[in-house]
């Protein structure tokens, strides 16, 4: 019977549990299709800390090997280390990891040569069909040569790479609080961040795909809590908070509060202005309208996108954009192959820091200037007959537009607001913002009438 893939593959890439819903018989399938569907002769692979990473991708090697294609594993490696070998070696490649999911997930991370994506436009959809074809009919017939594999190890020339691109060199002194939560950063940071005027306080860095401190999750508050007392507690100038596969990265400052990813958007965006002057940035709907004001005071070309990897990327591709930015922190560069990278993200925000005397705080307080709600998600039965009920309230009211280039966004001279139906549960998901709190705290209470009413 063919394997059901209908919950493993996503929008853009592949996540599940291990052994439940994949295993290595399967990954060993998905290594196979992704060469077939690549047309590659040889491809990079890399695997975070989960238990189940190095049998996985030692699967998915062998199936690529079987027809034909030489495999380059690079082992334990961050999401962006994997993308930076894939650019570097000019190769397809695929990353093992669930990010930010529970321990007994696991997943896979696809791109093309140069990293560019691949999700269900790009060549996913094709890859899960032969998965299910195989899996029901028996794996393909082998090539005539079976490719070799062979291990390399690409940290250091990583961490180059990104020293190359930001220099730290003469920054001041600073005390940096970094939580990699068990992941990745635990691995990179140690190595990107040496030699650096930095003091740099450690937490979690020991690699456990089991997480036993806290999720490697830190958009969720609960996950920094850790990480904003000890900031206070240090007396650190700011904290550093990785993912599970360490390709996104929070701030928080002085003080231990967030610093939103808008704010670093913005604040990475005038950088890459001062560099590349006239320059493009892409930034989805929902990060903050600061976003584009900063990048047209810097005198670049602001471009709104939906929200996603895949929809960033090919805008990125298709404008020539030098940076863009998401308000989940992910942060996309030209000179990293279009590819989002947490840490060269946090080496900008340490040399804005390191460049001047005062406090993180103050240094994006110019880059924070409205007031938002953050996402909030509410569960809903009919997402349809909800985001029809918000629009319909809001429709024709003077001075409003709506548009819905991404879920409904409702615009008005002073707030706006956009609801997003989630792929993958029942929820509706809203973001807010307006001039000021109040405003915002009005907002949504009105929005969420509307979007849980019973009725």
């Amino acid at each position: 019977m063919a394997a059901d893939l209908s919950q493993i593959v996503k929008a853009y890439d592949v996540r599940g549990v291990v052994p439940d819903q994949w295993d290595e018989g399967l990954a060993e399938l998905f290594g196979a299709a992704f060469v077939r569907v690549t047309g590659a002769d040889a491809i990079v692979i890399g695997h975070d800390m989960r238990p189940s990473s190095p049998g996985l991708s030692d699967a998915f090697a062998r199936g690529a090997a079987r027809l034909g294609a030489d495999v380059t594993l690079i082992g334990l490696c961050s999401t962006d280390q994997l993308y930076f070998a894939s650019g570097r070696l000019n190769l397809p490649g695929a990353m093992f990891t669930a990010s930010h999911n529970p321990a007994q997930y696991n997943g896979i991370k696809m791109c093309r040569a140069g990293a560019a994506p691949v999700g269900q436009d790009t060549g996913l959809a094709e890859i899960r069909a032969l998965v299910e074809q195989w899996s029901e009919q028996g794996a393909p017939e082998a090539a005539g040569t079976t490719g070799d594999i062979t291990r390399q190890d690409t940290l250091a020339d990583y961490s180059a790479y990104l020293r190359g691109l930001v220099d730290l060199t003469a920054i001041r002194p600073l005390k940096v609080v970094v939580d990699a939560g068990n992941g990745m950063g635990g691995h990179t940071v140690p190595t990107v961040l040496a030699d650096l005027p930095l003091d740099v306080v450690p937490m979690y860095f020991e690699l456990d795909g089991t997480f036993p401190n806290h999720e490697a999750n830190p958009l969720d508050p609960k996950n920094i809590v850790d990480l904003q007392a000890r900031v206070r507690a240090e007396g650190a100038d700011l904290g550093l908070a990785f993912d599970g596969d360490a390709d996104r990265c929070f701030v928080v400052d002085e003080r231990g509060e967030p610093v939103s990813p808008s704010a670093i958007t913005a604040l990475v965006a005038a950088r890459e202005l001062a560099k590349h002057p006239g320059g493009t940035v892409i930034h989805n709907l929902i990060t903050s309208w600061s976003v584009p004001e900063v990048v047209r005071e810097n005198g670049g070309t602001p471009v709104r996108t939906r929200v996603g990897h895949s929809f960033i990327k090919e805008e990125m591709a298709k404008t020539g954009a030098i940076f863009g930015g998401e308000h989940s922190a992910h942060y996309y560069f030209k000179d990293f192959w279009n590819a989002d990278t947490g840490m060269l993200a946090s080496l900008h925000v340490l040399a804005a820091l390191g460049g001047q005397d005062g406090p993180l705080s103050d240094l994006v307080s110019a880059y924070d200037r409205y007031a938002s709600s953050g996402e909030i998600n509410s569960t809903v039965a009919d997402q349809t007959a909800r985001m029809a009920a918000v629009r319909a309230a809001y429709e024709g009211r003077e001075g409003v537009t709506l548009d819905e280039l991404d879920g409904l966004t409702v615009t008005s001279e002073d707030w706006w607001f956009n609801l997003r139906a989630s792929n993958t549960e029942p929820l509706l998901r809203l973001n807010i913002e307006s001039r000021d709190e109040p405003t915002t705290a009005k907002l949504r209470d009105e929005v969420l009438a509307l979007v849980r009413a019973t009725a």
